[in-house]
């Protein structure tokens, strides 16, 4: 049986954070959160962060422009990658139950650098979608209004600076819900969740009156060279296309492995839950139950929908739309008044989204603050409310002012690329902490090991080499700046790197 490695057995860039020092510093009391989130709560946290907007957009265009009434099979590789990358994540999470998701994970297993880059990653992906969805709930907010007569600007001039209003409002609301507490703000999106997925029942229903069997032939429509955006710009080409030579094509196998890339955007956040886990009462079994169930809901809302889609017209009806969406297939068999219905369920189901990605970032933030990675001051907690404060408001005003005074759009892949690079360290970390550490008790364990957290991290490998060479750059420039904050300042205040140092002076005392 493996034994526990004293502190400093690993120094440098390789040094781990003990599974021990962790579960202690959790108990501290000015960084200490306070656990209020069950079953139910962890559930709708999944579903709210990952059922948004995209469910009425996303299968719509992937069916379009790459797998044609394939891309239900595209959900379905999309929602296996993600599942297998959650087993990870429950393992890890029923074994260490603090916050910080990925990053602590990698800290207890592959050491301080590693853990710090995704860490830094992890603030990527929360801190981008966040911006971006607040910018689009400022857009759809106006469409709402303008599909029952009323005119909303969903912008405002401020001088010569044009200032988007409605994710001002959004990030305000909800970061003070979060200020105030977690098991309240989870109750309030907990109250959207569900509106949003009566939204999306009502319109799967009224769908599949309209559903004809001629639609779904061929099912996977014969591969062709694909002709518009992207087939010769390099920077718009995949990487894999890139580096391969190979022309990218539409539809056909591939097209249907590229539909599965696009579709995993809507899967992303299922590891925002995971950040949760300090906050969660008997998170042995209360996580890994939570989050199962949440993806198995999510992921049957998908299929349906694009079983509809899919059903109602031909992808070559979809394909001729600049940009098809759920309400395009609606309006083609001519039932227009479900755009109204589609855009407030597009609306409402941002709004949790947001929430929960504003939740992650503060709690990312505050994990790597607590180990000195980043100012202490930030992990200071509430000891009236058990929430970081100061943390949650300054993540609040970085994403109002990111999305209400930016063009956001070029960062969506972003939040794509972020998460898979996380997915990938926390499938080979179970790995890992499976032998250095097969004391630790684990109330879920990811069957099969290693196949199945190999196969997590190809699959999602392979998805990020289908990211475009443009978010590649852009992932890299982001990383070269976490590697240069770490070393100014991340190494010279980490808490472990100075109980070691400690140690050393101490040692020839002794």
């Amino acid at each position: 049986m493996a034994t526990t490695p004293p502190p400093s057995a690993r120094r440098g860039l390789m040094r781990t954070k003990s599974v021990e020092s962790s579960i202690q510093d959790s108990l501290e009391g000015e960084s200490k959160l306070k656990r209020s989130l069950g079953v139910t709560d962890l559930t709708l946290m999944g579903i709210a962060v990952a059922v948004g907007a995209g469910i009425f957009s996303v299968g719509a265009n992937a069916a379009a422009n790459f797998a044609g009434p394939g891309v239900i099979i595209s959900f379905v590789l999309a929602a296996v990658t993600c599942g297998l990358a959650i087993m990870c994540y429950a393992e890890f999470a029923s074994t260490i139950p603090v916050a910080g998701s990925a990053y602590t994970f990698t800290y207890a297993t592959m050491g301080e650098f590693l853990a710090w880059i995704i860490g830094w990653d992890l603030i990527l992906e929360t801190l981008t979608g966040a911006a971006v969805l607040a910018k689009y709930w400022g857009i759809y907010l106006s469409t709402v209004f303008e599909q029952f007569g009323v005119p909303l600007p969903d912008t405002i001039a401020l001088g010569p600076v044009q200032l988007s209003w409605g994710p001002f409002l959004i990030v305000a609301v909800f970061t003070v819900l979060l200020v105030l507490g977690t098991q309240l703000s989870s109750r309030v999106g907990s109250v959207f969740t569900v509106i949003k997925v009566g939204i999306v029942l009502f319109v799967i229903v009224v769908g599949f009156f309209f559903v004809k069997a001629s639609n779904y032939t061929p099912f996977i429509p014969e591969s062709q060279p694909r002709t518009g955006e992207g087939a010769t710009d390099a920077w718009t080409q995949s990487l894999f296309s890139f580096l391969s030579g190979a022309a990218p094509a539409q539809y056909g196998v591939f097209g249907l492995l590229a539909g599965a890339s696009l579709v995993f955007f809507a899967f992303i956040g299922f590891d925002i839950v995971a950040t949760s886990a300090e906050e969660v009462k008997d998170p042995q079994k209360t996580m890994p139950r939570g989050i199962f169930l949440g993806l198995g809901i999510v992921t049957l809302l998908y299929v349906l929908v694009a079983v509809v889609l899919t059903g109602m017209v031909s992808y070559r009806d979809l394909a001729s739309s600049e940009t098809p969406n759920l309400a395009t297939a609606f309006e083609l068999v001519g039932v227009d008044w479900a755009a109204k219905v589609i855009a407030v369920g597009a609306l409402v189901g941002l709004t949790t989204v947001i929430m929960v990605l504003l939740l992650g970032l503060a709690r990312i933030v505050f994990s790597m603050s607590r180990d000195g990675l980043l100012p202490r001051g930030l992990s200071k907690t509430s000891a009236k409310r058990g929430t970081p404060v100061r943390v949650q408001v300054l993540a609040g005003v970085v994403v109002a002012l990111i999305a209400g005074l930016t063009d956001v759009g070029v960062l969506e892949e972003m939040i794509n690329i972020g998460t898979l690079s996380a997915f990938v360290l926390v499938s080979i970390g179970v790995i890992v902490l499976r032998r250095t550490r097969s004391d630790l008790p684990r109330a879920f364990r990811v069957p099969l090991v290693p196949f199945l957290p190999i196969l997590s991290a190809v699959l999602c490998i392979w998805l990020m080499l289908n990211l475009t060479t443009l978010t590649w750059a852009r992932f890299a420039v982001w990383l070269v700046i976490g590697v240069v904050v770490y070393f100014a300042y991340g190494r010279r205040h980490s808490r472990v790197g100075r109980e070691q140092a400690a140690e050393r002076q101490e040692a020839p005392r002794s």
